[in-house]
């Protein structure tokens, strides 16, 4: 027989598909031709695998020998073909029966002696022979401990070409794969070591519960690199589905520690600040191989001194972080990794860099301006926490560190507050409140009262915060009410029933006791400027000259539902927000007289004596 096929995986990115490895001898004059879009590597397998035949004591078939890898319409990269070309070679030339290897995906690279080498991305392409309903896989001894992760499917590995020949002609066993190791104990920095920076540990805290992104500014010696380095250690285990994702990537990349084992830890990348854009997104010749971006997939992706990075580094990122997975083309083809990071900024100030920071700073306010513009607009629009960090005091560095909590009491809190988000989210298929599109936040029955959003709304209509920021500030509005353990309170202002009678009559309690012209809302949401909780407005909706003055263009919130303030509306600058410009007043009222300065002319009819609009 003249014919021959065996199976083996292919890779594009960390995708696996099933390539059919057909070889053909014909008469005619000896060559070898590989056909099927293969690269270079998988060119010079001819040469590999006819030395490695001959050294193993295998006769070579000196006829017209035609290698075709289907689909051909795939791109083949890559050494791992080499055993399977071997294999079909063998058997077409009649040296072996294949029927052993029937349904079976024979995986490995060829030395010119017949030994078999470990290859890049065993774990996918196992993984891609079990989805396709393949059983029995035969590896590198090099990969049989990660090949054995994926259950289901039955790993043998080879050492030897001629190993593999024994196997078929006589049935000689072939080697099994090493028992699983116990995990290593999980050790490194703690977050007790972190002198001081109460609010630096507490934007951590929120960043790990929501999967939020951070950027730590502050002067050398705040502690930016400690709490970022202790981000790992405050997330939880990654499940089976997240852990095959990061091992994956690990695989393709070669970088898969030895052992084979699942990384159940977040992976942490550090990348120095001359980082290259393909070594932060991913590139090099023919396939991309996945860069610190996705290799940080579920993991962090700190960025110390982000400032003194390239720019088209820093802007290459602004995708990868709205979409967590990064879509890269080349000439030999295009890939896709995902790209589900935690990306952690940390900046100096400025560029003198002072420890004592702006007390002696000596840079000129152009300086800094230029030196933190590097970091753009659109990427820091998509930074859910920034943070300012003081420079560390003597008492607190000198403390004893006794009530300073351990990572293990953080990451405690922050696996419950990740539990009751997915509980929340589970029907739109997200984890984390960080990966929850924006109008899913917008609509009900996940939006939240008007009353609490009215700051929002103000800082979105004057432009003071994006769209994506009012998205940005809503995530983080319930990562901290879980954290707090308030979600179940919260859902059910604006998840159950928030149109229902009972609550009506609450908010119309509340406008009663609030008196005739209703409470400053804006206050009740809690801004640090606003009115105070329960006090009453004056007629109209006004809240005082004080409050008028110490926000002169911001609005009161408007209430979604419930006579809170009479019509609903409050003022801006001293007039009504509602239809025709008027606030509405109880029936009688005789209105605000304004006297018109007897010195000055006014052609302003709704408000005696002020300048027309445009100017006097």
């Amino acid at each position: 027989m003249s014919y021959a096929k065996v199976l083996c995986v292919g890779l594009v990115g960390v995708t696996g598909h099933v390539v059919e490895v057909e070889a053909d001898l014909a008469a005619g004059l000896p060559a070898v031709v590989i056909s099927g879009l293969p690269d270079t590597a998988l060119h010079e397998a001819r040469d590999r695998v006819r030395a490695a035949v001959v050294n193993s004591g295998q006769r070579w078939p000196n006829r017209r020998i035609t290698l075709n890898l289907l689909p051909a319409t795939l791109p083949k990269f890559g050494s791992a073909f080499d055993l399977a070309i071997a294999a079909a070679l063998l058997g077409g030339s009649g040296e072996l029966p294949l029927l052993p290897l029937e349904g079976v995906v024979i995986l490995g690279e060829l030395g010119l002696d017949g030994t078999v080498r470990p290859v890049r991305g065993v774990l996918p392409m196992v993984a891609a022979a079990a989805r396709a309903g393949i059983e029995r896989v035969i590896v590198p001894a090099g990969n049989a401990a990660e090949a054995a992760v994926i259950p289901g499917v039955r790993v043998r590995a080879v050492d030897t070409l001629h190993r593999l020949v024994a196997f078929v002609r006589d049935g000689s066993p072939l080697i099994e794969p090493p028992a699983a190791m116990p995990a290593p104990a999980v050790g490194g920095p703690d977050l007790a070591e972190v002198a001081g920076q109460q609010m630096g540990r507490r934007a951590l805290e929120v960043a790990a519960a929501g999967g939020h992104h951070v950027a730590l500014l502050g002067p050398p010696g705040a502690g930016k690199t400690m709490l970022a380095e202790r981000l790992p250690s405050i997330l939880p285990e990654l499940d089976d589905d997240a852990a095959l994702e990061v091992t994956a990537l690990h695989s393709v990349a070669g970088l898969l520690p030895p052992g084979g084992q699942l990384l159940r830890r977040p992976p942490f990348q550090a990348p120095h600040h001359t980082a290259t854009v393909p070594s932060l997104v991913g590139g090099g010749s023919g396939l991309a191989r996945p860069g610190a971006v996705s290799l940080a997939h579920r993991g962090v992706l700190f960025l110390d001194e982000a400032p003194e990075f390239s720019k088209g580094a820093l802007e290459a990122l602004r995708q990868p972080l709205e979409h967590g997975r990064i879509q890269l083309s080349r000439s030999g083809g295009g890939t896709e990794y995902p790209a589900r990071t935690q990306l952690v900024l940390a900046a100096n100030p400025c560029p003198c860099a002072k420890p004592s920071g702006d007390a002696h700073c000596e840079c000129t306010p152009l300086v800094r301006r230029r030196y933190l513009g590097r970091l753009s607009g659109p990427l820091l629009d998509r930074i859910d926490v920034q943070v300012r960090l003081m420079p560390v005091r003597a008492a607190e560095l000198m403390a004893s560190g006794g009530d300073a909590e351990s990572s293990a009491t953080v990451a405690a809190r922050v696996a419950a507050a990740r539990r009751a988000a997915a509980t929340r989210w589970a029907g739109l298929g997200r984890r984390l409140n960080a990966e929850v599109d924006g109008p899913h936040l917008r609509r009900p029955p996940w939006r939240l009262p008007a009353r609490v959003t009215a700051e929002l709304r103000g800082r979105l209509d004057s432009g003071s915060l994006s769209a994506r920021g009012f998205d940005r500030v809503i995530r983080m509005a319930w990562t901290i009410a879980d954290l707090d353990g308030r979600d179940g309170r919260i859902w059910r202002t604006c998840g159950r029933r928030p149109n229902c009678g009972r609550g009506r009559r609450r908010e119309r309690r509340r406008g009663e006791q609030a008196g005739p012209g209703g409470a400053d809302l804006a206050g009740r949401a809690g801004h640090p400027r606003g009115a105070p909780a329960g006090r009453a407005a004056r007629p109209g909706g006004d809240t005082g000259s004080a409050a008028r003055r110490r926000q002169p263009g911001r609005l009161a919130a408007q209430h979604g539902g419930g006579p809170v303030s009479g019509g609903g509306r409050a003022r801006c600058r001293g007039r009504g927000a509602g239809e025709g410009g008027a606030a509405r007043r109880p029936p009688g009222h005789p209105g605000r007289r304004r006297v018109a300065h007897p010195g000055r002319r006014s052609h302003h009819p709704a408000t005696p004596g002020r300048d027309p609009p445009g100017g006097r």
